[in-house]
């Protein structure tokens, strides 16, 4: 039903595109070479930066980019859309969360151009896909931010920062305490607006395939929403179709009997 209609296939990164070791299986790319041959464009909408995202961008080198949960969005080479905070709003965040969470509580913060944190442990070493980002202890910090994560092991401290940073949207991630704050608005799905004014198709051309609390959203918005065999039961819930799990070529499977 979708082989004619579908123009962007739409996917997150970890827990859909991405297996559990982090990579993506051959037969995925192989399908996805495949619909890029038959003129479906490829695209990734991802919580992840862009710099954090490097080593799949260039194994998958897609059509669109969406990035930072929404903040930065790419349209071939050019970024069409970019929702940063000033410095100043960037450390107003910063202070905020050390005051309701603890002055060592961990952070993260992506910019347009790189990838902060003050983890105890150096990311790179539990996850070397995660690219070249940068220790600071955020002092004196001077980027402006697109993306800040906060690990938060108790929800009413959750809510109480969220309550107390109103310009942000926060939605938290499934496998573990950690919350995204991004502009308010500032969605996977509003990025998909912002593609479809400049690709010239509506997003029931769109197929999006997520996994986890971000990706709702993108899900009931595109034409048809998949969700992973390994999606938490809220994604599976709102989606059009479930489909095998990240592990199990979940992706070429539905693409191999749906769209090629």
């Amino acid at each position: 039903m979708w082989k004619n209609t579908c123009k962007l296939l739409l996917f997150d990164l970890d827990g859909t595109l991405l297996q559990s070791d982090k990579t993506i299986s051959k037969r995925t790319l192989s399908v996805l070479k495949q619909c890029r041959e038959k003129g479906i464009l490829i695209g990734v909408s991802t919580s992840r930066s862009e710099q954090n995202s490097l080593v799949y961008l260039n194994e998958l080198m897609p059509d669109i980019l969406i990035s930072s949960g929404g903040a930065l969005v790419k349209y071939g080479t050019e970024y069409i859309y970019k929702a940063e905070f000033s410095v100043a709003e960037t450390n107003n965040m910063i202070d905020m969360a050390r005051a309701v969470c603890g002055e060592d509580c961990e952070i993260t913060i992506d910019t347009t151009d790189s990838h902060y944190w003050n983890y105890k442990i150096d990311p790179k070493k539990l996850d070397q896909s995660w690219g070249e980002s940068i220790y600071t202890d955020f002092t004196d910090f001077s980027e402006c931010a697109l993306k800040m994560c906060v690990e938060i092991f108790d929800q009413n401290k959750a809510d109480e920062l969220a309550h107390k940073l109103p310009e942000c949207d926060c939605v938290r991630f499934s496998d573990g305490y950690w919350y995204k704050f991004t502009r308010k608005n500032v969605t996977k799905e509003n990025a998909i607006i912002k593609i479809t004014e400049v690709c010239g198709f509506g997003t029931e051309s769109i197929i999006a395939f997520g996994d986890d609390y971000a990706d709702i959203g993108m899900l009931q918005l595109c034409g048809t929403g998949v969700a992973m065999g390994n999606a938490i039961d809220e994604v599976k819930d709102k989606a059009d179709v479930v489909i095998g799990s990240n592990d199990e070529d979940g992706i070429a499977v539905f693409i191999e009997n749906e769209i090629i």
